[in-house]
């Protein structure tokens, strides 16, 4: 087998994902893409026309975001053009899954220097659901209405997902508040002693002006007497019926799931963050490395991908390490960080629980609860965060997943050279 070492990872801040309140949502989304991609070129002094290819992810490829945004970004960075891109879609999973089949062309000799990325503007989600509430689109959930692929595979809103889960495994409200305020005290931790620096760039705006050089989304002030006094966001939810059949997110549970019967437990304070940002990770193979100077930072040890039951959703992160573990022939014990994205509380606190893991280990700095989920890109952002704090604490190895929409999960290991 070939090497795929990790030169260098770069991400933007994280901004509130609203229109007209987040720093970066009057931006283009190319132009956040653009800016991972310039900074890995700078920091370096990488000759573009040696990227065989610019892997990036985003889930809603629509609009601005669509036209394959990985080759548009590299175009307006100024990539060569003779470095082509593509962009692939598996829901919050496509940044992992990105990297991965980055560093499998690498290990497989196709290609030997690729960059791996994703961006995601939730603002811009914002926007395109606003317009079609205004022109009478009826908005559809995971599995587009199909009602065949329903009668089979029933797909609910993922936050109803995540407070039936917790039902189910036994987790309580005050549980899920708890990770979501550690959370929240792991990433101010973090943001103070600037454990995120050497991966974080700025985003210029086209004046040339600073629009965002810190992350925007972290609530510091967080109490657990705030988080408890905090709604739950998915009860109303749950008894929405989203197509035309009438069948509501809880009884498309229900399908699958008789007798099942829960109550909201996941808000705002415990589920991931609504944001916007950019993530690129430059990936080599050792002949690439040596002849441009560079010195590897990591290399990838394992990637694997799992799926799990698709009304559910949210499962499949266990059974996703479990795999890439086996394959790599590695033991939990091996692993010295591991990052978990927490798109609700219950898929961390489950992760943990599972696996039966050492919580001083995992997300370190914080999850997506407190710093926020720009879905297309925050799988990248994960590994880079990983990295950073593998040699902070001069340590070995990690690993990283996050539940996909579908039932699915993505997962690496990666390894300090």
């Amino acid at each position: 087998m070939g090497i795929a070492y990790i030169i260098d990872t770069v991400r933007t801040p994280r901004g509130i994902g609203k229109p007209g309140k987040g720093a970066l949502a009057h931006l283009h989304p190319q132009h956040l893409g653009a800016t991972v991609l310039k900074a890995l070129a700078e920091r370096n002094d990488l000759a573009t026309s040696e990227v065989d290819d610019v892997i990036f992810s985003t889930s809603t490829q629509k609009g601005k975001q669509g036209s394959d945004i990985g080759r548009m970004s590299a175009l307006l960075a100024n990539y060569d053009p003779r470095s082509s891109g593509m962009t692939l879609d598996r829901f919050c999973g496509g940044g992992i899954t990105s990297v991965n089949l980055a560093a499998g062309q690498i290990i497989s000799s196709l290609a030997d220097c690729v960059v791996a990325g994703g961006v995601e503007m939730m603002s811009y989600h914002a926007q395109l659901a606003a317009e079609d509430a205004a022109n009478g689109v009826k908005a559809l959930g995971v599995g587009t209405g199909n009602p065949a692929l329903q009668a089979i595979h029933p797909q609910s809103h993922q936050g109803v997902c995540a407070d039936a889960i917790a039902a189910m495994e036994g987790i309580s409200r005050e549980t899920v508040d708890a990770l979501g305020l550690e959370s929240q005290r792991r990433a101010d931790i973090a943001i103070r002693e600037g454990r995120f620096a050497r991966s974080l760039v700025p985003v210029l705006n086209e004046d040339g002006s600073i629009a965002l050089d810190r992350d925007e989304f972290p609530r510091p002030e967080t109490t657990a007497a705030i988080l408890a006094n905090l709604k739950p966001s998915f009860d109303g939810i749950a008894d929405h019926a989203p197509y035309e059949d009438g069948v509501t997110f809880r009884q498309m549970i229900n399908q699958k799931y008789p007798g099942l019967k829960w109550q909201g437990i996941h808000h705002a304070g415990n589920s991931s963050g609504v944001v916007d940002g950019a993530s690129a990770i430059l990936l080599a193979s050792p002949d690439c490395a040596a002849r441009n100077g560079w010195k590897p930072r990591a290399r990838v040890v394992m990637a694997a991908n799992m799926g799990d039951c698709p009304t559910l959703m949210l499962n499949a992160p266990v059974p996703a390490a479990r795999r890439v573990l086996e394959k790599a022939r590695l033991r939990i014990e091996d692993i010295d960080l591991w990052e978990i994205n927490e798109a609700f509380a219950v898929v961390a606190e489950k992760f943990m629980r599972d696996l039966g893991l050492d919580r001083d280990k995992v997300n370190v700095n914080g999850g997506a609860c407190a710093l926020g989920h720009p879905i297309g890109a925050t799988g990248p952002m994960l590994i880079g965060t990983l990295l950073d704090e593998l040699e902070r604490r001069d340590l070995k190895r990690g690993l990283v997943t996050m539940c996909a929409a579908g039932g699915m999960a993505p997962a690496i290991i990666i390894e300090r050279i």
